[in-house]
């Protein structure tokens, strides 16, 4: 299953979801509970669509090439004058 159906089937569940608490809502009227459950499905309902939006740019984002490094040792000369952290210049003392 691609991840566009699953958040489509996430959102139709969020559907069912809000269709039910409205049932229940007329059954048992709206207190500080159903208010609460209603705010959460809300916030669920925000949230999917974040995904949504995030999955749809993350496809269509190009990834960066790559950099091949080499398995080849780097010239020595390269550290001649470099300090070794934590330790300083190989010709002068730590304070």
């Amino acid at each position: 299953m691609s991840v566009h159906d699953d958040l489509t089937m996430v959102q139709r569940s969020l559907d069912d979801l809000r269709r039910s608490l409205g049932r229940l809502e007329r059954q048992l009227g709206g207190g500080l509970e159903m208010r609460r459950a209603r705010l959460d499905a809300d916030h669920l309902r925000e949230s999917v669509a974040l995904l949504r939006e995030a999955a749809a740019t993350q496809g269509s984002a190009t990834r960066p090439d790559l950099v091949t490094i080499s398995d080849t040792p780097y010239d020595i000369s390269l550290w001649t004058d470099s300090d070794d952290e934590g330790l300083g210049a190989r010709d002068r003392h730590a304070p």
